[in-house]
């Protein structure tokens, strides 16, 4: 692998000196560039199920919006890559296209959810609802100058973006499988095709600070991850995961036993057992970093509303952000999970998404999304 402190005039494509083709970089450094906040969301609602508080006046003016979901498969096919690289470009860039939507190529299967335009756009949405979270801060770990950051699944990118821009004398890496983060992104950050999951072909006792978010779903085998990192994290380092359930709590009782957000939640852990890689992490993450070795672990935790019920200003926009992000993108979260994994047809599965997107619009069952922020230190020594 080429070191992270490589020159601005380094190639636009290289592969780890490894055995298999596991962190392709995607990117030239360029001009520094802002992340844009997205729009502010539409709520989707039943105005005969929304409680009085659900309705004031800041809420009026967004009230409106769409009660069917369209999906939406296009993408921007421009590439990332140079010409010089068209054969090995075109086994990544050529994805597969299934039940209308588009998957990366690169360890084809591996991961659950479409790279198209709209899952792309579901992913900035959650970038969001992180900093509403987490009071706008992009990590709670204590890093002091941090000059090597890895940011595990990246995704569209763009918390490695804000990161360079925060952390200007620092190198930040992004890996995923698919190659649909920005072209134009600060000189300090870069992006390579990579499978995390894999052994990690980065130098021993390198990276400061290392990033995991919603990788729930991706991993076999979280141990394994945890060792990785560990070993490939500075003396002193830290990690952090950022992780939340997909089965839905509710503290109040408006949430009956019987109701739909549990046979959605069971059915996601069910699935995503059958395949072997949990979505549970976001309760294990800090056992397993103190197993791994880490220490001065400590978990933070915090709650997605599942729509605008809460009074709180903050957990009303949260859970506002939620109702839009499921609404939308719950084809991605798990039309390839129910079709592939679990042999659903797409019409039983098409139907059970509907459902969940109609039980979105009760404001009057105050469920939530549970979540963690852990974050942990590797030793100065090894004891």
């Amino acid at each position: 692998m080429a070191d992270s402190q490589a020159p601005k005039n380094a190639d636009a494509f290289s592969l780890h000196s490894t055995g298999h083709d596991s962190a392709i970089q995607v990117n030239d450094h360029q001009e520094p560039h802002a992340t844009p906040l997205p729009p502010p969301p539409p709520v989707f609602h039943d105005d005969a199920a929304a409680p009085a508080h659900a309705h004031d006046d800041h809420d009026a003016e967004e009230d409106e919006g769409p009660d069917e979901y369209v999906s939406d498969s296009g993408f921007d096919s421009e590439s990332l890559i140079g010409d010089e690289t068209d054969t090995l470009a075109s086994s990544i860039m050529h994805y597969r296209t299934e039940n209308g939507r588009q998957y990366h190529a690169y360890r084809d299967g591996a991961y659950w959810g479409p790279n198209d335009e709209i899952a792309k756009e579901i992913l900035d949405f959650a970038h969001h609802m992180y900093l509403l979270t987490l009071d706008k801060k992009l990590h709670l770990a204590p890093i002091s100058d941090p000059q090597r950051i890895l940011d595990a699944g990246t995704g569209t990118g763009i918390w490695a973006i804000d990161m360079a821009d925060q952390y200007p004398s620092a190198t930040v890496i992004g890996t995923d499988l698919s190659p649909i983060q920005p072209e134009w992104v600060p000189p300090n950050c870069m992006f390579e095709i990579d499978d995390v999951t894999l052994e990690w072909t980065f130098p021993p006792d390198h990276f400061d600070f290392v990033h995991v978010r919603e990788l729930f779903g991706c991993v076999p085998d979280w141990d394994f991850f945890f060792a990785q990192a560990y070993d490939h994290i500075a003396p002193g380092g830290w990690i952090e995961i950022v992780e939340h359930g997909v089965h839905p709590r509710c503290d109040d009782g408006t949430m009956g036993e019987d109701h739909f957000f549990h046979t959605w939640g069971r059915t996601v852990v069910e699935m995503s057992e059958k395949w072997g890689k949990g979505f549970t992490i976001w309760e294990e993450a800090k056992e397993r970093l103190e197993k791994a070795g880490f220490v001065d672990v400590t978990e933070v935790t915090y709650k997605w509303p599942m729509n605008g019920w809460p009074e709180d200003r903050k957990l009303k926009d949260i859970g506002r952000w939620n109702q839009l992000r499921l609404h939308e993108g719950v084809e991605s979260f798990m039309l390839r999970l129910l079709t592939q994994i679990g042999g659903w047809s797409v019409a039983r599965a098409q139907l059970f998404l509907a459902q969940l997107r109609q039980e979105l619009k009760n404001y009057k069952v105050h469920a939530y999304l549970p979540g963690t922020v852990v974050y942990g230190r590797k030793p100065l020594r090894s004891t």
